[in-house]
């Protein structure tokens, strides 16, 4: 006699469906510090950014990417943050995006330049700054100029815990994807 039919079919089938949970399950808290598993992300997404090649010994960088809705006024995505100093450990985080696109417009100006514009609220999923614990929401303004300019940028903004995470990245090295109206 089988284990399926000893059982019943019922036993089987919640076998598979505690499997297939807890394959998913896993992949949800996969999350690890730093840019290793977040690939640069080429071409036109939905949204993304990089801010440059990873650094050497000192210097920081960050990319993400994700999915936008402009009339549901929805995102998602993941993006990274690493901030390395000579002689002190690379202090990284891993953020996920949440829900609500908090802002966005194609007619924005910043640096002197139009551009768009989308600002959202982000949530640390993994790091190793001490300062800056997993849950820690903060914010990321991303602006991307048009007309054959490049001075795109990634602002990220944390509470006081957090504050060493706050980084600007501007400029020629910045590559950054927000989608227009």
């Amino acid at each position: 006699m089988s284990v399926i039919s000893r059982f019943g079919g019922s036993w089987f089938l919640a076998l598979l469906v505690a499997l297939s949970l807890g394959g998913t399950a896993g992949t949800a808290f996969a999350y690890t510090p730093g840019c290793g598993q977040i690939p640069i992300v080429y071409g036109i997404p939905p949204w993304g950014f990089h801010t440059g090649s990873p650094l050497g010994a000192a210097g920081s960088y960050a990319r993400g990417h994700g999915n936008v809705d402009l009339q549901a006024n929805t995102v998602s995505g993941i993006l990274c943050q690493e901030q390395r100093s000579a002689g002190r450990p690379t202090r990284a985080i891993t953020m996920s995006v949440e829900h609500h696109l908090v802002y966005h417009s194609h007619y924005a100006v910043m640096w002197g330049y139009p551009g768009n514009v989308m600002k959202i609220v982000v949530r640390v999923r993994a790091s190793n700054d001490p300062g800056c614990t997993a849950g820690t929401i903060g914010h990321a303004t991303l602006f991307a100029s048009y007309n054959g300019v490049r001075s795109d940028s990634v602002q990220f903004f944390f509470p006081a815990a957090c504050r060493s995470q706050d980084h600007l990245y501007h400029g020629t090295q910045v590559d950054n994807q927000v989608p227009p109206l």
